[in-house]
């Protein structure tokens, strides 16, 4: 999105506005769904939420964590956008774009088999993963079958896995590893034990930990809580879990290095820490607080 920001908008100042809201929308978006973000994924796997669940509970909270933001920081700009004027590309050589669609298509459709596929069948979700994942080889290899052998190479299935960000997966393998060392440990039964007793709201609790996942990589804080309280204390579609997925998905908005969609816009655009803390973090932490009194009330009328 950050990419296609530059295709749109020629200002610098004015990109890096946009692209802080498009850092606050991502999280926002991969909170209510159970395949969008790595935090809803773990719990949806570990059973403590359901696909029907997750979205009818999360969803309004986190369409209202990212319009009140855009409201009021949209009072910043004059409504006049200059725009880069679009190349115009020879003819015949743009890109396929029936394929690219149909591709787009059946990408989209494969991702959202997946929580269908659990639903239905109650085996694990890598399973529809999968399948989705054959299916996307066996089209890919009749469409590109007229293609020379190094065409079909590049836009093989094949090509594309060798460019999987193997040391992503190895990072959050290393870090379940660590959280069920101190699982075992009992480290985190007692740590438990002593927040409730000091806190004593598990909303209030549920609430800390979503801010405290701008600072701490929310993956071994979900994975933490998730050992932390059981199913036995709050069953699945508990509403203690599902102000998780909210709070630990958009809680990392507050600071430009507390998610990943923030690093990588921080990256792209070269959005400095403090430029992000001064003049978008109180519109991000807003946002986090009207979504979570959005959940709350919601929770107490529904």
């Amino acid at each position: 999105m950050v990419t296609l920001l530059r295709r749109l908008l020629t200002e610098h100042r004015d990109r890096v506005y946009f692209a802080s809201v498009v850092v606050l929308a991502a999280n926002a978006g991969g909170a209510w769904s159970p395949i969008g973000d790595v935090t809803t994924t773990m719990l949806w796997i570990g059973g403590q939420i359901s696909a029907a669940g997750i979205i009818g509970s999360t969803f309004l909270p986190s369409v209202v964590s990212v319009v009140v933001p855009i409201v009021v920081l949209s009072y910043r700009f004059d409504g006049r956008i200059t725009a880069v004027a679009s190349p115009v590309l020879p003819n015949g050589t743009g890109p396929n774009t029936k394929h690219q669609r149909s591709m787009l298509l059946l990408g989209l459709g494969a991702l959202l088999f997946v929580p269908l596929f659990k639903t239905i069948t109650h085996l694990p979700p890598y399973m529809g993963m999968l399948i989705s994942l054959g299916i996307l080889w066996v089209v890919t290899a009749f469409m590109h079958k007229e293609k020379d052998a190094h065409q079909r190479k590049a836009l093989s299935i094949t090509s594309a896995l060798e460019r999987a960000d193997a040391p992503s997966i190895l990072f959050f393998l290393g870090i379940l590893l660590s959280v069920a060392a101190l699982q075992e440990a009992g480290v985190l039964a007692s740590s438990a034990t002593w927040i409730t007793q000091q806190i004593g709201d598990h909303s209030v609790i549920v609430f800390l930990f979503g801010l405290l996942s701008a600072v701490i990589d929310n993956v071994p804080l979900v994975a933490s809580v998730q050992n932390m309280f059981s199913l036995t204390e709050f069953p699945m579609d508990h509403s203690f879990w599902q102000f998780l997925a909210y709070c630990a998905g958009t809680g990392g908005s507050a600071l430009i290095i507390g998610s990943a969609a923030g690093v990588a816009a921080m990256g792209i655009e070269s959005i400095t820490f403090f430029w992000y803390l001064k003049r978008i973090t109180g519109y991000a932490l807003l946002g986090y607080a009207v979504g979570a009194l959005a959940f709350l009330l919601q929770d107490a009328i529904l």
